[in-house]
């Protein structure tokens, strides 16, 4: 789900990044802390362990570590910032040439060698450290947008985790609503392509006769109407992630030259006998079993696999009700902003919410959100609100003995998680979200032991 903007004029301006310089020597990092300052960053010093960890509670954005700081090893520092200030890169000052591999492992990708021969080379260093901050909080971001809780959506968020150091094609295999293009997003946001472009594009709804000329481009005097060069869609994407949502509905004929772009790197626009190298990333997205598709001849087996090097399956919104309040609740905050007018939703409405097989997947749940909002006539939506109609069919009946109810699926989510970590209270809370008190909390509530 796409973020709401903030209006820039409500908030504060941020104040100059804070760099904390860390060193056993007091005049080093006054040396240095003087050159961020006139750069025109806030700077920070510390020469021993105790300071150290009274200025990591300015959460600086960088920290440039001696590691032999003290009696602590180094892996010991780095594990004390991560700690206290998880969004903090670290650049490590070591009279080495390059930073060992236990360094690297724990998650320090750039250094500065001591003695610093030219002061410089921290500002340069600095830069780079903000810029794979701002990376990293964009890519953060990119997840958070996806709104989720249920076990299976976190399994996906994992994956999407794995994936961010990799540039692999990807293909989500999903019903319709399932939030494919957000999924999409989100790969690109965590990957090292970030800072290149996103293009989308529908292959259902491209004209098939001009599909090759939307995807490859054309030249001028390529066909009628070509008054003027057009790059197309692979060339807009270079640099970054292609989305081919849709592309089940790609003609069985362009196929074979989507299949040759995507192993050559390289297209050929209309009008022109050069290939033009390409530089692009693959995320496809169907709604159709493609491998059955590929069975009955009506999908190419080498595209298919040269697609699904990682597959991604989205489980349908009837697969994760835990998810159906949190969406429900977000999709309320954000339809009813600006308003002042709706201050949340009612527990009968959540349970009407959660007696649907909903079909049409989280937009159809949005939409019906959406139009609870405009239509409801308290403070809050209620089940009478939810004009659901017969778009959004029954759930088959609960078993005899489980009445379907918020507390129901709670309770059910509870015994799952414990049961997928063999009792592990600490695991249990992670799968779940929550902090462990939380956990006890609602073990409590609903009478289920707790474990030892």
């Amino acid at each position: 789900m796409d973020g709401d903007e903030t209006d820039a004029s409500n908030s504060a301006a941020p104040g100059p990044a804070k760099i904390l310089l860390v060193d056993a020597e007091p005049r080093v990092t006054e040396r240095l802390r003087r050159q961020i300052e006139r750069e025109g960053l806030e700077g920070l010093e510390a020469s021993d362990l105790q300071t150290l960890r009274e200025q990591l509670a300015y959460q600086p954005e960088v920290v440039f570590l001696d590691l032999e700081l003290e009696q602590s090893s180094g892996l010991e520092l780095i594990g004390e910032i991560r700690t206290r200030s998880p969004g903090s890169e670290i650049v490590v000052m070591t009279p080495f040439a390059s930073i060992d591999s236990d360094v690297a492992c724990a998650g320090v990708r750039d250094f500065v060698e001591k003695p610093l021969a030219d002061p410089e080379e921290v500002v340069r260093a600095t830069r780079r450290a903000l810029e794979r901050r701002r990376l990293r909080v964009a890519g953060e971001d990119g997840l958070a947008r996806i709104v989720a809780r249920s076990p299976k959506m976190k399994g996906v968020l994992g994956l999407i985790r794995d994936l961010s150091h990799n540039e692999s094609n990807v293909l989500i295999e999903a019903e319709s609503g399932t939030g494919k293009e957000l999924v999409a997003r989100a790969i690109h946001d965590t990957s090292p392509r970030r800072t290149g472009p996103f293009i989308p594009v529908d292959c259902g709804a491209l004209p098939e006769g001009l599909v090759e000329s939307e995807l490859f481009g054309y030249e001028v005097g390529a066909f009628t109407g070509a008054d003027r060069p057009a790059p197309g869609l692979f060339r807009s994407a270079n640099g970054g992630t292609l989305f081919l949502d849709e592309i089940g509905e790609l003609p069985l004929s362009l196929q074979s030259k989507l299949l040759r772009a995507i192993q050559a790197r390289e297209v050929r626009p209309l009008g022109t006998t050069l290939p033009v190298p390409i530089d692009v990333r693959i995320v496809a997205a169907t709604n159709r079993d493609l491998t059955s598709e590929v069975r009955e001849g009506r999908f190419r087996p080498d595209l298919f696999y040269r697609l699904r090097v990682v597959s991604i399956r989205l489980p349908a919104l009837r697969e994760r009700p835990e998810d159906i309040p949190l969406l429900a609740e977000y999709f309320v905050a954000r339809a009813a902003k600006g308003s002042g007018r709706i201050k949340g939703i009612e527990a009968d409405a959540l349970e009407k919410l959660l007696s649907c097989r909903w079909e049409g997947n989280v937009r159809e749940l949005e939409n019906a959100i959406e139009a609870a909002v405009a239509l409801a006539r308290g403070p809050r939506i209620g089940a009478d609100d939810l004009c659901l109609g017969e778009t959004c069919s029954p759930l088959a009946p609960a078993p005899e003995g489980i009445p379907l109810s918020l507390a129901s699926y709670e309770c059910a989510c509870l015994e799952e998680a414990l049961r997928r970590v063999d009792g592990d209270i600490r695991a249990a809370a992670r799968l779940l979200g929550v902090g462990r008190s939380t956990l006890y909390r609602k073990l409590a509530k609903h009478g289920l032991k707790r474990p030892t």
